[in-house]
């Protein structure tokens, strides 16, 4: 029987000095930096940017505000991160109708708008984005994340021919939310199921008119009162006025012959 050879016996594997230290500490850290960004963001919720304050985030958080800058040298860069964490990602459904695909977006949005947290502090980064080109750069990653759902329904539509190829999405995206907005943060009124299904059927019925629009759908010899022979006299209703008292004073004349 063969005896195993001893003579280079298996080297194990060890991890270089100070690496489970390292990682211990990067653990730490990324605990520290997640802890002060969800407080961040509950304190945008609660009051806003004006009310904001790294103080208060310290405060709350438990974390040094020594060690918060060194994180984020300063409020607006703590602010712009928190704000950042501010998403309506929502899935695209297909139920096989436009329609109905469009009015479940908008539902779930108007839900959002009413229930989550961030709705209550977009008005405050539209504020500062006036102002400050990073917050402006935030709010339009905010609104595009509210309209790619419709964007790609309004796409898939064009692409079934559904509605007119012609379509603008931008312009009927804006109509389709603007008003969700314009309750939301403006009139209070409540974003209901009977509100929402108005705004899609004004909005879809306004673009199908559109693509009518213009396009003359007789064909010759039929006249606005309907489909005739081609050849058939037009009815005197649809003549102008000389033509109409014309055959009146024919139908008159062979009435007394």
């Amino acid at each position: 029987m063969r005896t195993p050879d001893r003579s280079h016996p298996a080297r194990r594997e060890t991890a270089p000095p100070g690496a489970g230290d390292a990682a211990a500490v990067d653990g730490r850290v990324r605990r520290s930096r997640d802890r002060v960004l969800t407080t961040a963001f509950e304190l945008l919720s609660e009051s806003g940017v004006g009310g904001f304050t790294v103080d208060e985030v310290a405060r709350r958080s438990g974390v040094a505000k020594t060690t918060v800058y060194r994180h984020w040298p300063s409020r607006e860069a703590l602010v712009i991160d928190a704000a950042s964490r501010i998403s309506a990602e929502q899935e695209i459904p297909d139920t096989g109708s436009f329609e109905a695909d469009v009015t479940a977006i908008l539902a779930n949005l108007g839900y959002l708008l009413s229930t989550a947290r961030w709705s209550s502090v977009v008005p405050s980064i539209v504020d500062v984005a006036e102002r400050d080109p990073e917050f402006a750069g935030i709010h339009g990653e905010i609104q595009r994340g509210h309209a790619a759902p419709l964007k790609k329904v309004i796409e898939r539509a064009v692409g079934a021919g559904a509605i007119s190829a012609a379509t603008d999405a931008a312009t009927m995206v804006s109509a389709l939310i603007g008003p969700l907005y314009y309750r939301r943060w403006f009139s209070r009124e409540p974003i209901d199921e009977r509100f929402i299904k108005a705004i899609v059927r004004n909005v879809i019925g306004s673009q199908q008119d559109t693509g009518d629009a213009g396009r003359d759908t007789r064909v010759l010899g039929e006249s606005p009162m309907g489909p005739t022979e081609k050849g058939s006299p037009v009815p005197p209703e649809t003549k102008g006025p000389e033509s109409r008292e014309r055959a009146g004073r024919g139908r008159a004349g062979r009435a007394r012959g």
